[in-house]
């Protein structure tokens, strides 16, 4: 499988994903620690690549999807964005409307 289908792959499997530098445990940037930090405040569950130990995909997905940095938020298969985004969906309450919805209870 190439890094692009491995990429659409990981998308379209996990409501909510993170492409981040490091774990949610161990973050290695501080804009990954602060996304983070909001997506554990809001409690639903979240899958992660740590794009430092994945540089095929470290180097591909921000051509894919026209967004420069890390971290990057999907949800639903949609590019929501990095930390500043994720950070000010937090603060007006959309991050949690958004990701209950994206999880719902089981």
């Amino acid at each position: 499988m190439d890094t692009e289908a491995r990429i659409r792959k990981q998308i379209a499997e996990n409501p909510v994903i993170l492409y981040m530098k490091g774990t949610p445990a161990a973050p290695e940037c501080g804009f990954s620690r602060a996304a983070v930090g909001a997506l554990s405040k809001v409690g639903k569950p979240f899958a992660y690549v740590n794009v430092l130990t994945a540089p095929h995909i470290r180097e591909k997905l921000p051509k894919l999807f026209q967004w420069p940095t890390f971290p990057q938020l999907f949800v639903n298969g949609e590019l929501i964005g990095g930390s500043d985004i994720i950070l000010e969906m937090e603060a007006d309450g959309s991050l949690k409307e958004l990701l209950e919805k994206a999880v719902p209870q089981a």
